[in-house]
């Protein structure tokens, strides 16, 4: 099969003829249809990121295909069917505290270091081995159109967050880093849950704008400063009524103060959660006051990626229509185009724009 692979930092992909993969137990084989590139993947190639990937390797982060064979473990998942492929793999050996990797992309500690070895490869490729239980069913629509469908890869993480949260209907949510791209997803996806107002602090006025005019009066933009106590202010003004839970996506150049100011806008026993990557390329720490989080009965919670059941409540969204893929901008390359791929996806990070590659459409 042909395959992208990253063949040391810093290099540009190489398209090559690599080993088809092979399924042993409690695995499936599948045809990728289309894969997500992230905004973000030059940094990563590059080695700006320092992600734990080891080259030589084929990096990508889950995908949308059909599944091209199963193993003996299989009891509902058939050859020919159309899936999604989750690249957040756990270890089988701890319910508890389960080891993790991305497949084809990131890890975490020795025991996700030892999944990645053997998982070590992703979904830039025409073929992908996955575990059983990481192929998801996707409706026939999908298959019209698979590209925009890769889009689930981006939505089902701040989907995570807001399942870790608790959003109900009709609650109001502060989306710190609404502007990004995966902010951006978190809007929609939590107006698809039913909130009843969102946040969405930034500084790029023209994303805010864009938000607005998807999402109309639900939405609540607020253009932001930099002065950690103006910017408080602001964002808890427009809420017009206490903000019932924030959820933090800023990326590793936000500052901690202004993860700190949209933090210190929730209500007494609200909740918020940290999903971002602030402080992964040094700085301050968040620094959240004690006597604060203690008095008012505030929740902090972390969360990395998303339960296994968030990929199934998000494709109920999508396939009801709750969640609406048709806005999104979606630009789709070729195998052999990879690395224009990369480099597009670098300058089209913005909300709703989405970079794939389709390495079996022509």
């Amino acid at each position: 099969m042909r395959a992208a692979v990253l063949t040391e930092f810093g290099a540009p992909l190489a398209v090559r003829e690599v080993p088809d993969p092979e399924a042993g137990g409690g695995e499936v084989v599948v045809e990728v249809l289309a894969a997500s590139v992230a905004p973000y993947a030059a940094d990563v190639f590059a080695g700006r990121r320092k992600y734990p990937l080891v080259p030589p390797v084929v990096p990508g982060t889950g995908g949308v295909g059909r599944i091209v064979h199963v193993g003996p473990d299989a009891t509902r998942l058939r050859v020919g069917d159309l899936v999604w492929c989750d690249s957040t793999v756990r270890s089988r050996d701890d319910a508890l505290t389960p080891d993790i990797t991305l497949q084809g992309w990131s890890s975490r500690g020795e025991g996700g270091a030892r999944l990645a070895r053997h998982l070590h490869d992703g979904s830039f490729a025409e073929l992908m081995r996955v575990p059983t239980e990481n192929a998801y069913p996707l409706p026939a629509e999908a298959g019209e159109d698979p590209a925009r469908w890769a889009a689930l890869g981006v939505h089902v993480i701040p989907y995570g967050g807001l399942l870790a949260g608790g959003l109900a209907a009709g609650e109001t949510l502060l989306v710190s880093g609404a502007t990004g791209n995966l902010g951006s997803s978190a809007v929609a996806v939590a107006l698809a849950m039913g909130a009843g107002r969102v946040i969405a602090p930034g500084r790029n006025r023209a994303a805010l704008a864009l938000l607005a005019d998807r999402f109309g009066a639900r939405l609540r933009p607020v253009p932001l400063t930099g002065d950690e106590t103006a910017d408080r202010a602001a964002m808890s003004a427009a809420a017009d009524g206490p903000i019932d839970m924030v959820l933090d996506l800023l990326p590793p150049s936000a500052p901690s103060s202004a993860a700190r100011a949209a933090a210190m806008t929730v209500r007494e026993y609200g909740r918020v959660v940290l999903m971002g990557g602030v402080g992964m390329l040094g700085g301050e720490d968040l620094a959240l006051p004690y006597p604060w989080i203690m008095r008012n009965s505030v929740t902090v919670r972390g969360q990395w990626m998303y339960p296994r059941t968030a990929n199934v409540g998000l494709i109920r969204l999508l396939t009801a229509g709750t969640l609406d893929l048709a806005p999104e901008r979606v630009r789709s390359f070729a195998l052999e185009a990879v690395n224009d791929a990369i480099a597009y996806a670098a300058a089209h990070g913005g909300p709703f724009d989405r970079t794939t590659l389709t390495p079996r459409i022509s």
